[in-house]
């Protein structure tokens, strides 16, 4: 099959696997236009794809991925339409995440911050390196995390410890993230995407009506909880890019990159 989709993501395949990688290794695969636009279309095309029976999300380079891109929040800022069209394209991407019709495995290579924390958030089982995190620095940074962990943390770990988190935006290292919920595995750094690519052919090798539907079932209780709350924490979220608090932030880190790059 054909996967059509921008540069910074890929799709390899495997067998029955399909291995997803972000591909823009030498900006972390922080989360640009084209990233953000390809992880909202990938999953309807993973389900569509009539040989995938499991698919592997990972990061090329040393990240999972580093969260958004500050260019593009800044251009979010300023326009409007920009603003309403990535934050429905994030509701688009939460939802066909859920909806998968095959199983996703997590590999978590490095940090995974912001949209890449949601991503794993929202994925099936998840692989942690050692050296990896978790982080949702929304409220930090100034904004309502639509897309983000306060959608699913609540299902995967304690109410109290995900407003910790959610308010705070600290990193969950790999063994806390196993030990709260966030996370199944912790492997060495470097084996970490083999570790993944073994669960999800054993899964691949089990009868595939059990194991859609049975992902089904259980992602229904995310499907209703996520719909409870979304719609509200995306127009939460429009409203953040009105902000001082949020423009103030946004030009500090452009002007800390720029006086760096």
């Amino acid at each position: 099959m054909d996967y059509a989709l921008p540069d910074a993501i890929r799709v390899d395949t495997d067998g029955p696997v399909r291995i997803v990688r972000l591909a823009r290794a030498a900006q972390l695969n922080a989360v640009n236009e084209d990233l953000h636009l390809g992880l909202a279309r990938v999953f309807p095309l993973l389900s569509a794809d009539a040989d995938a029976r499991v698919a592997v999300i990972t990061g090329e380079g040393r990240a999972f991925s580093s969260g958004g891109d500050f260019d593009l929040l800044d251009r979010m800022v300023k326009d409007r339409e920009l603003r309403r069209d990535t934050i429905a394209e994030g509701r688009e991407l939460v939802l066909n995440m859920i909806r998968c019709r095959v199983p996703v495995v997590a590999a978590v290579n490095g940090p995974a911050v912001g949209l890449g924390c949601s991503v794993v958030a929202l994925s099936d089982v998840v692989y942690m390196a050692e050296s990896a995190y978790l982080a949702d620095p929304h409220v930090a940074v100034g904004l309502v995390a639509a897309d983000g962990g306060p959608l699913t943390w609540p299902l995967h770990t304690s109410l109290l410890l995900a407003k910790e988190y959610a308010f705070t935006g600290d990193r969950i290292g790999a063994a806390r993230a196993r030990e709260i919920g966030l996370a199944n595995h912790v492997c060495p750094d470097g084996e970490v995407l083999s570790a993944a690519l073994a669960a999800a052919h054993r899964i691949a090798s089990l009868p595939r009506q059990a194991v859609e539907a049975t992902k089904r079932v259980l992602n229904l209780h995310v499907e209703r909880a996520v719909l409870a709350t979304i719609d509200f924490a995306m127009a939460a979220e429009t409203e953040s890019f009105d902000t001082t608090e949020l423009r103030e932030n946004i030009a500090r880190f452009l002007r800390r990159s720029s006086a760096f790059g």
